[in-house]
């Protein structure tokens, strides 16, 4: 994990970074993340234990699912490279009197600080915005400890999650800034589930997301052609 670089886009960190002051405002751009979060919570909930658990959430941006972890009573880190997103999420919390930790630092060099340290690993909607993602699950990987759970939401390469998530969201219902994706940035279940057991990790399940275009409701899917959640998980004998 000696190189960090390709884990980091500096024209992503200052596009998000740019739009923090607006992180929670649940009418603003990021809208979607704000009506996608309970169902990701959910689907956390539902495979592993968060009360307790010792949990970092990779690329946190203003803290929205770091707070949900908190409160449901996970000993929460949330870590991100853009500082003003950060900033936010830190007066967010206090104000909320939440208690949740943030920190500015790659997600490579926490796990080479940190190796094997945490019991749940999350990275939503972050895989997209980065040059090599096999490189992010790989530091994911040492972060986790062995019988531990990484979580992962992210955007399949597909014609129909171009026409959705850019055509979509960017240009008709402007739900999201333009720019906010480049389709070859997105990334196919295969791509992912091989770059996982290279990383010695094992595949537990792979769930799509619908959104109605009408209602702007999310809901989980056995169709994984637009979105979709990850859930994997680092063997009890680790024999990395």
């Amino acid at each position: 994990m000696s190189d960090t670089s390709t884990s980091v886009d500096p024209a992503e960190i200052a596009k998000f970074d740019a739009l923090a002051s607006r992180w929670w405002d649940p009418a603003g751009e990021f809208a979607p993340l704000h009506q996608l979060n309970p169902l990701r919570l959910g689907y956390l909930l539902q495979r592993t234990t968060i009360k307790g658990a010792r949990i970092v959430d990779v690329g946190c941006g203003g803290g929205i699912l770091t707070e949900s972890l908190a409160r449901e009573g996970g000993d929460a880190l949330g870590i991100d490279l853009a500082p003003a997103a950060l900033d936010v999420a830190r007066l967010h919390a206090l104000d909320q009197g939440i208690r949740v930790a943030y920190q500015l630092i790659d997600v490579a060099d926490l796990a080479n600080r940190h190796t094997g340290q945490f019991d749940v690993v999350t990275c939503m909607e972050m895989l997209e915005h980065v040059p090599d993602p096999a490189n992010i699950i790989r530091a994911l990987a040492l972060l986790v400890r062995p019988g531990g759970d990484i979580f992962l939401s992210t955007i399949n390469r597909s014609l129909k999650a171009f026409l959705v998530a850019i055509v979509g969201a960017e240009y008709l219902t402007h739900t999201v800034p333009r720019g906010t994706h480049e389709y070859a940035r997105f990334i196919r279940p295969s791509e992912i589930a091989r770059a996982a057991r290279a990383a010695g990790l094992i595949v537990r399940d792979i769930t799509g997301i619908h959104i109605d275009p009408l209602t702007r409701r999310f809901s989980l899917s056995t169709t994984v052609d637009v979105n979709y959640l990850m859930h994997l998980s680092r063997p009890q004998a680790d024999m990395s």
